[in-house]
């Protein structure tokens, strides 16, 4: 049996606890992308060590057919993509990029010529010579990616990959990790704390919530059926409060008008439920343009338009808007407080 077809028939399955931190079960099938998404300390990053191997865990990990447990960290087809970057800071980013090829045995031109591919590839290769003070955030973090890439790992995981860098940045490097990850043939998990990231770059969303998995399922069941508050604002489900309930809402029921800069007045619908707000960001969701829009009155939604009215509306980060949803659009029975 090939490595290619062990690939395609096994995946990820594991089954760890981090004492007093975590206790997880997880499985996922080759070329899939799991988001892990939760609160702070809910054991996303520990999650990730006991998979690793860097954070001590009980429990089977098993990848690509292969029995990781007891396994060393050097020895596993591992990809790695830190928020903090973690480059070399002695090192060219082509070096850096062929440290780990090197490292399994790979020739020095060889580990070169493909440590230069991955860069082209990620848009770098011009910076294939540069050490990374020499480079910006999200230069970095392309350089980063191409190293977790280069090896060919079965495991690719990815820490708040876009954590620090500008919104703009920030989506065109998730643009293109999401074309590298459609094409990647091992188990990709991503954490994430943005809605953005679960819904346009996942297969899969696992949720854990004090060291827990609390539910596991494609971006719109978890949507379409969140736990809690905090489970339906991460997977892109719009929640309100109102009083004593809870109001969800779809992204697609939003509407989007702009907001005079003269004045606050909202426009004229019969609309039962108005905000005001400020675009945030602005990302390609499918076949619509996803907006992440802060509001006056406190929470953050989400709205889908289409690239025309996008255009049109002049819907670009620091935009003026109002934003409404019908009340025959919101459900107030699918989630409690």
């Amino acid at each position: 049996m090939t490595g290619q077809q062990i690939h395609q028939e096994t995946g990820l399955h594991a089954d760890v606890t981090v004492e007093g931190r975590l206790h997880a079960t997880l499985h996922a099938e080759p070329g899939r992308v799991v988001a892990v998404i939760g609160p702070n300390g809910a054991g996303k990053s520990t999650l990730l060590g006991a998979l690793a191997g860097t954070v001590r865990a009980t429990g089977r990990v098993e990848v690509a057919g292969r029995d990781w447990s007891d396994l060393p960290v050097r020895e596993r087809r591992l990809g790695v993509v830190f928020q903090d970057r973690s480059l070399l800071p002695h090192l060219r980013a082509r070096d850096d990029v062929a440290f780990g090829l090197r490292a399994r045995g790979v020739p020095r031109r060889e580990a070169d010529r493909r440590a230069l591919g991955w860069l082209e590839r990620l848009g770098v290769g011009d910076l294939a010579d540069r050490r990374p003070a020499q480079l910006s955030g999200g230069q970095a973090q392309r350089v980063a990616i191409a190293r977790a890439l280069a090896g060919e790992p079965d495991l690719l995981l990815l820490d708040e990959p876009f954590a620090g860098l500008d919104v703009g940045v920030a989506t065109g490097l998730r643009i293109e990790l999401a074309r590298h990850l459609a094409a990647y043939a091992g188990i990709a998990l991503l954490v994430t704390h943005d809605a953005l990231d679960a819904l346009t770059l996942a297969d899969e969303v696992l949720v854990l919530d004090e060291g827990r998995v609390v539910q596991t399922g494609t971006p719109r069941e978890v949507a379409a059926r969140p736990r809690s508050e905090h489970v339906a604002r991460l997977v892109g489900l719009n929640v309100v409060r109102e009083g004593d309930e809870l109001r969800s809402f779809a992204p697609s029921a939003v509407a989007v008008s702009p907001r005079a800069r003269s004045g606050h007045d909202a426009p004229a619908t019969s609309a039962r439920h108005r905000w005001a707000g400020r675009v945030a960001a602005v990302a390609p969701h499918g076949d619509a343009v996803r907006l992440l829009v802060s509001t006056e009155d406190g929470p953050e939604l989400i709205a889908d338009v289409t690239p025309a009215s996008a255009v049109e509306l002049g819907l670009e980060p620091g935009a003026e808007v109002w934003l409404s949803v019908k009340a025959t659009a919101v459900q107030t029975d699918s989630m409690r407080p």
